[in-house]
């Protein structure tokens, strides 16, 4: 295994640390970190996957992860780059947020585990245990006189908001910084957690936690983060027509992810690899010069993004993903495939297709409804329009006749395959 340092390097995983002496550490299996996660939502995203993968490099040494939970300042908000204040969400809706995602990062490393044999050492900590015993005084004198306000107004993310007129910033958000840095002060003392992981939006509070520790203990800790990540068109990594894209399979199937690592362009094949997946650095060299000679064939973008379903979803899903991609996008016979799927691979392509499933009123619609009620069509004169124009087919039989019983063309008498043009299909059910 390279040093740690060599490897995030190449890998395009390092953009700043505030001592090379953490590199050593680490690969000496001395260096227990952690990264924390805002439980706004209940569900990771794309881009929280980045912080993901460094820390499956530490973990792979043999270092032990903290999952830190931040709701206690999840209940407050960090201004980050943000231009407002967030809204505030209930305990009851972060701690439910709170038990998802920890669910999620078991998962993701379970899956790691069965394709690499890797035990990787991780725990959960929720902040909020941190202040339940605490007051305000005692805040201030466990953290506030360590911290002066002339450095905490110089953080960038602080400035932003003071210095723009149409903003401002309260001191709740304010003081996000000290809660942060105490964080790091409790893992320190209670767990030996002497690294603090983040992107480099999160270098001004993670130095916050560094320098609390030195004045506080006279102790040595560190801080590193990776770049903020953006496709070879500048757009934000991990969004797909400005929408996030979740790590929740019940919100963003596998095959979405899947999809939207298929329209990856040529040009971020080699980054995209390197960072998200753990196929060496050399290796996707080799990939990405091979899949130069013929990029029509999509051989590098058809790996990346089985690779990374595969990790956040395990090999099972990866599998799915392709061939759903296959059946949609392949030469391959369609309703012959759909006859001999199980019942429940067809309700993974439904659920990655678009599709219609209601047992109960299939019997009284018409042609003309499971059109417009799969999405295929926006009304019943635009679905009369694409019969007329011979844009509808059923099990690939183009259908012209506007009363045609589609209740004969049910395959093996559970599904059908229902198709507008060449791309847009969907999946009948009774």
């Amino acid at each position: 295994m390279k040093p740690i340092k060599q490897e995030l390097e190449e890998r395009g995983l390092l953009y700043q640390n505030t001592s090379d002496d953490i590199f050593a550490l680490i690969d000496e299996w001395n260096a227990n970190f952690y990264c924390g996660f805002d439980p706004t939502a209940d569900s990771l995203h794309l881009g929280n996957f980045i912080w993901f993968m460094v820390a499956i490099h530490l973990m792979r040494r043999w270092n032990t992860y903290t999952a830190l939970t931040w709701g206690a300042t999840g209940m407050i908000g960090d201004p980050g780059w943000k231009n407002a204040e967030r809204d505030f969400l209930s305990e009851q809706t972060l701690e439910d947020n709170q038990k998802a995602i920890s669910n999620q990062i078991a998962a993701i490393a379970n899956n790691l585990k069965d394709f690499t044999g890797d035990e990787l050492k991780y725990n959960f900590i929720n902040n909020k245990v941190f202040y339940e015993n605490m007051n305000f005084l005692d805040f201030l004198r466990e953290v506030g006189k360590y911290m002066t306000v002339n450095v905490m107004m110089g953080k960038d993310t602080v400035k932003k908001r003071i210095e723009d007129p149409a903003q401002s910033i309260s001191y709740t958000e304010f003081s996000y910084q000290l809660l942060q840095g105490y964080d790091a002060c409790r893992l320190f003392q209670d767990s030996n957690v002497i690294l603090q992981i983040g992107g480099q939006d999160q270098w001004g509070n993670l130095v916050t936690g560094t320098e609390l520790i030195r004045k506080k203990y006279d102790a040595n800790s560190y801080a590193l983060t990776w770049p903020l990540i953006t496709d070879a068109s500048g757009k934000k990594f991990g969004k797909s027509e400005g929408n996030a894209m979740f790590l929740d399979k019940n919100k963003t199937s596998p095959y979405f992810i899947y999809q939207y690592f298929m329209n990856t362009s040529d040009e971020d094949i080699s980054r995209f690899m390197k960072m998200l997946t753990l196929i060496e650095t050399e290796e996707v060299d080799t990939i990405v010069e091979n899949h130069m000679k013929q990029p029509e064939l999509r051989a590098g973008q058809k790996l990346l993004a089985f690779k990374v379903v595969e990790i956040i979803h395990g090999t099972r899903e990866a599998e799915l993903a392709e061939q759903i991609t296959e059946f949609m996008f392949g030469k391959s016979d369609k309703v012959a495939a759909l006859a001999v799927l199980s019942s429940e691979d067809v309700i993974t392509y439904q659920n990655a297709m678009g599709w219609l499933n209601h047992p109960n009123l299939i019997w009284e619609y018409t042609l003309f409804d499971i059109i417009v009620k799969s999405g295929l069509a926006k009304s019943n004169s635009e679905a009369r329009n694409a019969v007329q124009s011979w844009a509808i087919a059923i099990n690939g039989v183009k259908i012209s006749d506007m009363k045609h019983d589609f209740f004969r063309d049910f395959l093996e008498n559970r599904s059908l395959l229902l198709q507008k043009w060449k791309k847009n299909l969907r999946i009948i059910t009774k």
